[in-house]
């Protein structure tokens, strides 16, 4: 079974290799020897370095406290999560899939061994609780692979504890430096290792690296945008590299992680749609198609959790008169039969091939597009006709939806509204680098629409989920009274919402004019 640490860390170096006396840190009561620990551990990659693209470390180490098979995610400067698995002689599978979508179908191999002779001390508080762990690393790297060749330094590594303030840090910090200790210039000791043993005649010339750690073809992805198709497939292969790097999370199950999928996916449809002009959709619609179908996995437990978390909201917010009956357990069972998926179903799906197919197909895209003529073109120009041509659309759907009377038809074309609203703000986004404020302020107009639109369209699935429950407990002998009070809130919910449409399309009209 793996396990999560958060990791929040400095390495530093020093000339004489010593470790300053650190008891006069503030908060510091005594610095304890704990020994020296021998460390063996081996770093596994890609043949053309995936993983180390993707500023990912797996290692199997032996020796010391934490031995095992270690993966870790960057999450901010010093700070990465480290996940931990027993160890083992192959790559256990609940780390291999945390790695998928970078390495795909391409072997994992050793690549750099490094052996450290760690010599430990704990720093301490005055009621003997640990502050940091400090360690001397006498370390000694050897490249694995073709005729890389060997390196050997020393450093100081300063690992805060465990629900630490990470304010003690620059405290150490600050003694170190005094002391002329140095920060490390390289971000880890794999890093270190990579650069100094690898063969002097691949140093220079070093294609960069994609997302999945393969060479990028044609332009790289950090070229400045010129032309119309250089800020769509910037937009895309910001899409792309989203998947990538929250497919983790993902598998994790991170909060928000499986939205910012989703979202990603949305954005890169909408850009197919939006700039057909500029991208063949004979080659981007069978790719639209399978990211909408990543979509809808993504979503099967994802919007029946949004409903259910309303419902209760909005049951909490009743006053407990209006509470009749076994309400709470009946919204309980009704999630549960309502839930059509699970977490190894996503998994399931992460790990299948179609799904890998669909990264492979993105990779594809953004490296070699099927650009029309239009891609050549001026992007003040070619943008702005699509962002004006999706703005058209939107306008038309909110006229068409405000000339209805309230009703389903109408919530149809509110719901269309709020669609063409959604991809209207990601076409702007796309174009925002090339046209700046006018389109930044579209981007803002139509996520305000798309929130009022959002919170109708909520409504009406919440009051068809009222519906249900109340149909279930009357057939039950239980009393629908609760589910019609709590339905009569929402439909003034949506009353609210449409009657605030005009005033803000209104706003939205006058800005758009400007």
């Amino acid at each position: 079974m793996a396990e999560t640490k958060r990791e929040i860390e400095r390495k530093y170096e020093s000339d004489d290799s010593g470790l300053p006396d650190l008891t006069g840190v503030s908060g510091v009561a005594a610095v304890l020897d704990k020994g020296v620990a021998e460390l063996d551990a081996t770093y596994y990659d890609t043949a053309d370095a995936r993983l180390s693209a993707a500023s990912l470390t797996l290692r199997r180490r032996t020796g010391g406290s934490d031995e095992g098979w270690h993966l870790k995610f960057p999450v901010a400067p010093g700070v990465r999560d480290e996940i931990r698995a027993p160890l083992s002689d192959t790559l256990p599978r609940a780390l291999a899939g945390l790695i998928r979508s970078h390495v795909r179908d391409a072997d994992v191999g050793p690549v750099v061994r490094l052996r450290s002779a760690r010599d430990v001390r704990d720093l301490v508080d005055a009621e003997g609780r640990l502050l940091a762990e400090v360690s001397v690393d006498e370390v000694r790297a050897d490249r694995l692979t073709g005729d890389g060749g060997s390196a050997q330094w020393t450093e100081i590594e300063v690992e805060l504890a465990d629900g630490g303030d990470p304010d003690f840090l620059d405290k150490v910090d600050k003694r170190l430096r005094k002391a002329g200790v140095r920060p490390s210039a390289s971000a880890s000791k794999l890093a270190r290792a990579l650069a100094e043993t690898e063969p002097k005649r691949k140093k220079k010339g070093r294609p960069k690296a994609r997302q999945d750690g393969k060479p990028a073809a044609g332009a790289s992805a950090s070229a400045t945008p010129v032309t119309a198709g250089d800020h769509v497939l910037a937009y895309l292969r910001a899409q792309r590299d989203a998947i990538v790097q929250v497919d983790p999370a993902v598998r994790r199950d991170l909060p928000d992680s499986v939205h910012r999928m989703r979202v990603a996916t949305r954005r890169a449809r909408s850009a197919f749609r939006s700039y057909a002009k500029v991208l063949d959709r004979t080659a981007t619609d069978p790719i639209g198609e399978e990211l909408k179908w990543l979509a809808g996995e993504l979503g099967v437990d994802r919007d029946q959790e949004v409903l259910t978390d309303r419902l209760t909201a909005a049951l909490d917010a009743l006053p407990r008169p209006l509470v009749t009956g076994p309400v709470r357990n009946r919204l309980r069972t009704w999630a549960r039969a309502r839930s059509g998926g699970s977490r190894r179903r996503l998994i399931a799906v992460l790990d299948g091939k179609r799904y890998l197919a669909l990264l492979d197909a993105l990779d594809r895209l953004v490296d070699e597009p099927p650009l029309l003529a239009a891609a050549a073109g001026a992007p003040q120009k070619v943008l702005a006709k699509a962002v004006r041509k999706d703005f058209g659309q939107v306008a038309a759907l909110v006229e068409e939806a405000l000339a209805q009377p309230p009703g389903a038809d109408r919530d149809r074309a509110l719901h269309d509204a709020r669609k063409k609203a959604k991809r209207t703000r990601y076409s702007a986004e796309t174009a925002v680098p090339a046209l700046g404020g006018p389109a930044a302020d579209l981007v803002r107009l139509m996520k305000s629409l798309q929130s009022l639109l959002g919170d109708h369209q909520d409504s009406v699935m919440t009051r068809e989920a009222l519906c249900d429950l109340a149909a279930q407990a009357h057939a039950a002998g239980e009393s629908a009274f609760t589910y019609g009070v709590l339905y009569a809130r929402e439909e003034r919910r949506a009353e609210l919402a449409e009657a605030a449409l005009p005033e803000a399309w209104e706003t939205i009209g006058a800005a758009m004019e400007v």
